[in-house]
């Protein structure tokens, strides 16, 4: 690390946008060098966005370490795109660019990396609960697909964990979401949690309501849908817009919440979560009044004997759009950090090897 400080980039990589920055050590993570927003789906790789983010923003800034947030499974620094036909790999991108070196992790463990240092004002409360300081956490994330993650104690600090736990398969609790799971497996070979809890999954619920009879469409919503590429926010905008709402929305909604719930829940009590549980991902923030009016907590509770422990966990939002963004830098400046120690520590240890050759030859 030189006497400048560290430069790093960072990229949060999902299938609808692709955010990168430059952060330096120096300045910290809450004043980024540079930050632009692109659309994923409009460039054929993650290399050509970054190959336009440094023809814009590059200038004179000397890039040491990378780390991107990506959204799919990452074994040995490579990952496929989960809703994008892309390959992310750490060697290639090294090569490509000239990074002393590129961390490729799973997007919700970058969001994971970030949750210790959150501030009160980037997260709202759907059950205060008592948090236990050294507990598990669990990250629920519902967006373009469903990320989920978690830390654990290790005695000194919280270290992330990535998981694939949204392709799990998805439990119905009410004989509604029964009848959803029925109309899923006709449409799909697996039906996962992802394939309800999610914006694709919104979108399911609605083909379900609607196929099956359960609200009409109006005529303005369907002259609406047929204009954009994207349902999902029309139908949350028709849902919670209270001069201009949709039964059909907001039924689909409802059912989304309650499935989100309930999901919560099983991450909840398959890590012991006593840390707390946050919702992360880009819907939460966008219905926050509709999961606080209750059904989320309703269904994230409903464990029979373990409703009382789920009680006692505190539930929350995560607000900051940029937590994968500051998560993935945040990992890359830890990364530094343990690499300089871990070179410092080799030095020392070979001065004292020499020092003894000396003394002894």
């Amino acid at each position: 690390m030189n006497s400048k400080g560290l430069t790093v980039m960072s990229g949060d990589i999902g299938g609808t946008k692709t955010i990168l920055a430059v952060f330096s050590s120096r300045r910290g993570l809450q004043s980024p060098l540079a930050e632009e927003t692109f659309p994923s789906g409009e460039f054929p790789g993650l290399e050509s966005i970054i190959r336009e983010f440094l023809s814009q923003n590059g200038k004179g800034i000397n890039i040491d370490y990378a780390s991107f947030g990506v959204a799919g499974p990452v074994i040995g620094g490579r990952a496929e795109i989960t809703n994008l036909p892309w390959i992310v790999d750490k060697k290639t991108l090294a090569g490509a660019f000239g990074f002393s070196s590129v961390l490729v992790l799973n997007d919700l463990m970058a969001c994971a990396c970030a949750l210790p240092f959150l501030e009160a004002n980037d997260l709202s409360t759907l059950n205060e609960g008592v948090a236990d300081p050294e507990g598990a956490i669990a990250i629920v994330a519902p967006g373009t697909g469903l990320g989920e993650a978690y830390l654990t104690w290790d005695k000194t600090h919280y270290q992330a964990h990535a998981s694939e736990g949204g392709h799990t398969d998805f439990a119905p609790t009410n004989a509604l979401e029964a009848g959803l799971l029925s109309y899923l497996w006709k449409r799909f070979d697996h039906v996962s949690a992802e394939l309800v809890c999610s914006g694709s999954g919104l979108i399911n619920i609605y083909d379900y309501l609607k196929d099956s009879g359960y609200a009409a469409e109006p005529d303005w919503l369907t002259a609406k849908l047929s204009t954009v590429t994207d349902p999902a926010p029309v139908i949350i905008q028709a849902a919670v817009d209270a001069d201009h709402s949709c039964r059909l929305c907001q039924s689909a909604l409802d059912v989304f919440i309650h499935a989100l719930g309930a999901e919560a829940g099983n991450m909840a009590l398959n890590l012991m979560a006593s840390g707390g549980v946050y919702l992360g991902g880009g819907i939460p923030p966008r219905i926050i009044a509709a999961l606080q009016r209750g059904s989320f907590m309703d269904a994230f509770r409903c464990k029979g004997r373990m409703s009382e422990l789920l009680q006692r966990m505190p539930v929350r939002v995560i607000m900051n759009p940029r937590a994968v963004l500051l998560g993935a830098a945040r990992h890359a400046m830890d990364f530094a950090a343990a690499t300089e120690c871990s070179r410092t520590s080799a030095a020392a240890r070979q001065e004292t090897l020499e020092a003894c050759d000396e003394k002894f030859s």
